[in-house]
């Protein structure tokens, strides 16, 4: 058998009700069982700051490990002025650092953008694309997944509602672990 994968999963929003965990839940119940998604907490990481390397906040050196130990990362986004959430980038930042130690180097990335706007968080999942780059993130390209008028795709559980939605996000899923199997060949 095949092994299984797991999967850090950075969601960028924090709100309680948040759209991208709601969708990040959906997805570890519509992935194959090859594929362990695990949601890494990043509302309580202390600000990257280099000077606090001299002592790393057990925070971060929570968060460095949790995504070390996944062998790919799933980033989920919500817009904020044409851009990644600010804590989404300080996570980014504080696992990229330091310089020569990123704990994101190398791993299969894949991006889904969420937003309860028409636009689906466009310009935040291509602004991420752009740090993935530089971190040496190979992030898979198709199926490109944004998550227009996302508010209506829950019903009051918080569970996904939308049958071609739920499909849509079982194709991005199924193409993932093809991602991660041909990159970390």
């Amino acid at each position: 058998m095949p092994s299984v994968h797991k999967v850090a999963v950075l969601v960028g929003s924090l709100r309680k009700a948040s759209i991208n965990r709601k969708v990040a839940l959906a997805l570890a119940e519509l992935a194959s069982e090859r594929l362990k998604l695990e949601i890494v907490e990043i509302g309580e990481l202390p600000h990257y700051n280099p000077d606090l390397e001299e002592d790393v906040p057990p925070a971060w050196a929570t968060f460095r490990r949790q995504v070390a130990d996944a062998d790919a990362v799933l980033f989920l986004t919500p817009e904020y002025n044409r851009s990644v959430p600010g804590v989404l980038k300080n996570a980014i930042d504080v696992g990229s650092r330091p310089y020569g130690k990123s704990v994101f180097a190398g791993k299969p990335a894949a991006v889904i953008s969420v937003s309860p706007g028409a636009l689906a968080a466009f310009g935040a999942n291509h602004h991420l694309r752009q740090s993935l780059v530089f971190l040496d993130m190979p992030t898979m390209q198709q199926p490109e997944a944004y998550l227009g008028n996302a508010s209506g795709l829950f019903d009051d559980s918080g569970r996904l509602a939308n049958p071609s939605t739920a499909d849509f996000l079982r194709k991005v899923m199924t193409s993932f672990e093809a991602w991660i199997d041909r990159v970390r060949k």
